[in-house]
């Protein structure tokens, strides 16, 4: 994950299924968002909900800086921000919008995940 790293835990999955990986989670981070875009009129708190995508996204595109600078607490503190953020999108739109929260969850099951290897990262780093 870091590119000057020499440690990486066991379970990081290989650095070549990340970029397809994302490919298709941002593509249904998109295909959520026009979903719910479509959906405005008939969504409740909709400038609430597109806060919360704008800001777990603007956390994602920040955090690879983050981490790459080995700031590994922070950079798991954004991981934490984005899954909630997430969460908190999905659960808003899930009774309007059901197909537009379910493409996430898988986003969500990622980030935790990176989240998990970002702490590993951190442990590495001051243990």
């Amino acid at each position: 994950m870091t590119f000057d790293s020499e440690y990486e835990p066991f379970f990081q999955p290989p650095g070549w299924i990340i970029g397809p990986v994302w490919l298709v989670l941002y593509t249904t981070l998109a295909i959520s968002f026009y979903i719910v875009l479509t959906k405005r009129n008939d969504i409740d708190n909709f400038a609430i909900i597109v806060a919360l995508f704008i800001l777990q996204l603007s956390l994602n595109l920040a955090w690879s800086g983050v981490f790459n600078s080995a700031n590994y607490l922070m950079a798991s503190l954004m991981i934490l921000g984005m899954v909630i953020f997430t969460i908190a999108y999905a659960w808003m739109i899930f009774d309007v919008a059901p197909e537009a929260s379910k493409i996430v969850w898988p986003y969500i099951v990622w980030v935790s995940f990176a989240g998990v290897i970002n702490v590993a990262y951190y442990l590495h780093a001051n243990g």
